[in-house]
Order: C-alpha cells, then sequence, then structure tokens
C-alpha cells in the first residue's frame, strides 16, 4: 500500500514546520485549561426525513460541556458552513470557517478536532489529526474499514492523543452496572448476544444519470481518500451511506452501536473469528447497493453475536419487534437474560420475571456525558479515564466489516441451502439454531411485504476467518476477503501506515 510522503501531505496543505513537531501538542491541555474544538462535518441540512447532521447534534452536545469551547467550524459544502456558522452567532459564539480540515490541523488555536465526516473520511481525519498533535473525537463507526480502524489506534497510541468513539452508551452508569451484573455469572454463563436494528427506511430512487456536484461543494476535498467519481444518487449528503465506495449500509451505521453494547456486555476482546452473512436490497427499485435487509452470525469468544437489520419501510408491514425490542440488545445467559435500549435495562430469568432494573439515562443525556468524558481526558492527559477508546471502536466496528465482508463475498442462493450453511457453519449447536431460527422470521418479514417466499432470499455470504492477532483474513476466500479489508488511495489523502 502506497503512504503519504511529506512533500505532499505539506503540499496539501500544512506548513512544514508542523510536520517536524506532529507528535507534540499545538497546547498542552491541563487539569485548568480550555479545550478549543472544531467540529469537522455538519451534515446535509435538506436532507429527506431529516437525518444527518450528526456534526450540528454534536455542536449542541459539546456546548454543554464546562472547559469546552468550539472555535472553528470546518465543511466543505460552503452553504452548510455558513448555516452552522451563522447557528454559532446567533447563540453568540463567533467561529472560525474554513473548508479543508487541513486549515484545522495547521491551527494551533484548536486543541481536539471533533469528525463527523462521512465513513471514508473517519481513518485520514483522525490519523491525521493525531499526527498534528491534536486530540480527537471521531463519530461511528471508527473506521470505513479494518485496516484503517487498526490505523487509528496506532496514532493514538504512537502519537500520545486522546481518541473517543462516539458509541456514546458506553458513558450509560445503568448500562456499566448491568454489563458487571451479566459477566459476575448471577444469570449463568452467557450463551449469546442478539443486536436488533429494526429501522425503516426509504427508497433512494434512481437517477438517469451522474447528478451535477452542488455549486458550494469542493467535491474533490469530499471525495478525499475514495475514488473522485461521479455522484450517482439525488443527495450528495447522507445517502452515501448506501454505497459501498463510502459507507458500510445499515450495519456499519447503526449497528456499531448495538454491536459495541453485544461485546461489552459479553466481554468480546478480540475481533470476530468467524461471521456469516445472508442479506439484500429488497423492494427498493433504486440506486442503493448495501442491504435494507441483513442478518450475520459472528463467532466470537466467550459467546457468539447475532446481528438482525429489518430497513424495508413502513408503508409496508412494520418490522415489528422480537421479545420486546425494536432496537436494542438481548444478552442470553444460562438462566435469565438481559434487554437493553441502549441507555438502561432490565435483566430476566427465563420464565420472564424481572430479576433486576438498570434504569438509564436520557439518550441526549448520555451524548452530552459521554463528550464530557472526553473533554475531562483531554484536560487530565489520561488516555484510561476514557469511556469508548479507539481500541474498542475498533473492535466493534471490526463486528460490522466482517460481515460486510461476508455479504460482499457471497451469492444469491435458495432456502435449503442457506438453512444448510448456517448448520454448517455455526460454531455450536446452539448458535445453529438461534441463528437458524432468525432466518426463518428473515423469510417470514420478507413475505409480509411481498417478496415470494419461493424466490432467493437474498445472498448468502462467505464464511470468512479473520486471525485476531494479524487482523488478516485467512483461509478459504481470503486474498478477496484482504481485498475489502482496506482500499487504494487517491492521492494525497493517503490514509498513513502507522501500525
Amino acid at each position: 500500500m502506497r503512504k503519504v510522503t511529506r512533500r505532499e501531505f505539506v503540499k496539501g496543505g500544512l506548513a512544514a514546520g508542523l510536520a517536524l513537531g506532529w507528535t507534540r501538542s499545538a497546547r498542552s491541555a491541563g487539569s485548568s485549561s480550555e479545550v478549543r474544538l472544531a467540529i469537522v462535518g455538519l451534515g446535509g441540512i435538506d436532507v429527506p426525513g431529516s437525518v444527518g447532521g450528526r456534526g450540528r447534534q454534536l455542536i449542541d452536545a459539546f456546548r454543554k460541556v464546562p472547559g469546552a469551547r468550539i472555535v472553528t467550524l470546518c465543511d466543505v459544502d460552503q452553504a452548510i458552513l455558513e448555516h452552522g456558522a451563522a447557528l454559532m452567532k446567533k447563540a453568540g459564539t463567533t467561529v472560525t470557517a474554513c473548508t479543508d480540515l487541513r486549515r484545522v490541523l495547521d491551527d494551533k488555536n484548536v486543541d481536539a478536532v471533533v469528525v463527523a465526516l462521512p465513513n471514508h473520511w473517519h481513518a485520514l481525519a483522525a490519523v491525521w489529526a493525531c499526527q498534528a498533535g491534536k486530540d480527537v473525537y471521531v463519530e461511528k463507526p471508527l473506521a470505513y474499514n479494518i485496516w484503517e480502524g487498526r490505523q487509528i489506534v496506532a496514532a493514538a497510541q504512537k502519537y500520545g492523543r486522546i481518541v473517543q468513539v462516539g458509541t456514546q452508551s458506553r458513558s450509560s452508569s445503568a448500562l456499566r452496572e448491568a454489563g458487571e451484573f451479566v459477566r459476575s455469572g448471577q444469570m449463568g454463563k452467557p450463551r449469546y448476544a442478539h443486536a436488533v436494528v429494526y429501522r425503516s427506511r426509504a427508497s433512494l430512487g434512481k437517477v438517469a444519470g451522474p447528478t451535477p456536484v452542488p455549486p458550494t461543494v469542493d467535491y474533490n476535498l469530499w471525495s478525499g481518500p475514495a475514488p473522485l467519481e461521479p455522484i450517482h444518487r439525488k443527495q450528495l449528503h447522507y445517502e452515501w451511506h448506501w454505497f459501498w465506495t463510502y459507507g458500510n449500509g445499515e450495519i456499519g451505521n447503526n449497528g456499531p452501536h448495538y454491536l459495541d453494547v453485544c461485546r461489552w456486555m459479553l466481554g468480546v476482546n478480540e475481533p470476530p473469528r468467524h461471521a456469516l452473512s445472508i442479506g439484500g436490497r429488497f423492494l427498493f427499485d433504486d440506486d442503493g447497493e448495501t442491504p435494507n435487509t441483513h442478518i450475520t452470525l459472528l463467532d466470537c469468544e466467550p459467546a457468539s453475536i447475532l446481528c438482525e437489520i429489518r430497513g424495508l419501510p413502513e408503508d409496508k408491514k412494520p418490522a415489528g419487534s422480537f421479545r420486546g425490542l425494536k432496537t436494542g440488545v438481548l444478552i442470553q445467559c444460562e438462566g435469565g437474560y438481559l434487554r437493553t435500549d441502549l441507555t438502561g435495562g432490565t435483566a430476566f430469568d427465563n420464565q420472564d420475571q424481572e430479576i433486576k432494573k438498570f434504569a438509564g439515562p436520557k439518550p441526549n443525556d448520555m451524548v452530552v456525558t459521554h463528550v464530557t468524558n472526553f473533554v475531562e481526558a483531554v484536560r487530565s492527559r489520561n488516555a484510561g479515564q476514557l469511556h469508548a477508546p479507539a481500541l474498542e471502536g475498533h473492535l466493534s466496528t471490526a463486528c460490522a466489516h466482517i460481515a460486510n465482508v461476508s455479504h460482499r463475498l457471497g451469492a444469491e442462493s435458495n432456502p435449503e441451502a442457506i438453512r444448510a450453511a448456517i448448520q454448517k457453519a455455526a460454531p455450536t449447536t446452539e448458535a445453529a439454531g438461534v441463528f437458524a431460527d432468525v432466518f426463518e422470521r428473515y423469510q417470514q418479514y420478507l413475505a409480509a411485504n411481498g417478496v415470494a417466499r419461493n424466490a432467493a432470499p437474498g445472498v448468502l455470504g462467505a464464511w470468512v476467518t479473520l486471525d485476531s492477532a494479524s487482523e488478516r483474513f485467512v483461509g478459504a476466500f481470503a486474498d478477496q476477503a484482504n481485498a475489502i479489508a482496506t482500499r487504494e488511495y487517491r492521492a494525497p489523502f493517503v490514509v498513513p501506515t502507522v501500525a
């Protein structure tokens, strides 16, 4: 893989002097110092359904943190940038505004960078920020692929930076208590974790040809590490989630929140050893590429993780719920189970009688707690106090990535072949039974939405194997899988090799 040269990086916009002092912070944040923040990526302001805009949401959260001050906004869309700056001014704060992240990294008045960019930019922004002596708060998923996630972890360690991931459930004291309860063995040995993400999505529609770049957008900067390709969708912003060049589908969008809680509750400390995915893009006659209905089995230690995505539109058959969850996580143990909505949860015995309740915070309060934790760690210079350090984000995001690798290497198959693959691949008889049940309910959901039962129920993914030490795929499909686990980068937007 080609590494970025210092000449290219400096030519791209950083001063040469900065390149010589990357390992030293532009400003050492002490316990009493103010932490000056740059919000990078504000999100679309005209996206149907009012989705997106995570950067603006984080502005609201960080404004509530004592000792934090937003000094810079950065977005490649001038219209969005001006909109954000105007909102800040209306709230009584004047900020610097720029379209190029490299200007932010060159600014000695910025201590920490908040990355709310599209997925394909996360790793480059985070690693560059670490090299520039900035601390980093990066939204989920941590990175666009497995290799990039490891580079962020290595950069945080090598350059001594504080890097927090936006999986805010880690800042729920109720979930911390719930996790301790599960791992204590009071409900017996964990058997499996089940993530449920039933979130309706609308079709993207189709375009007859490439759509024009909005006149306010620097599309070269928007594309960054990705190929500079024509836009084949109606919306530049947000809809990139459903295209493999930039995004990771729903399992890479909302999935990391739920997969992270699964890992956390079970005490899974390595990426999955194997994965098997089943899914497809049903009903939508649109330009999207990623599955809108997706189930996966992740072989982890000490117990398997299952993830179930349902994303067909609500004007069809509603997605329903599973054991009281429409979105959340269920941890099944020998003597009972924990059901959580990612803020708090309740433990039940196997007769569904309540054992213990873990009352969680309101979601917005949890976000403020999470970003406050980041700011406090920046001020103390103690990465050990982070609730969601880069390594945790990497391992949880790897769960989504390995599921997508399985899907992308698969092929359309019939139900009988899928059932046989489940029985062959599942690491235990119980995991095979549980995942077989997930598949049957998956078929019922599709049938209720008008997908014929005798039609091929999507793609049967490849049974892929990941070596946890090297974080490279081995065995069958290894070459194809490793090609997806990284990418070629477009100069000068090349993610540096740190690990």
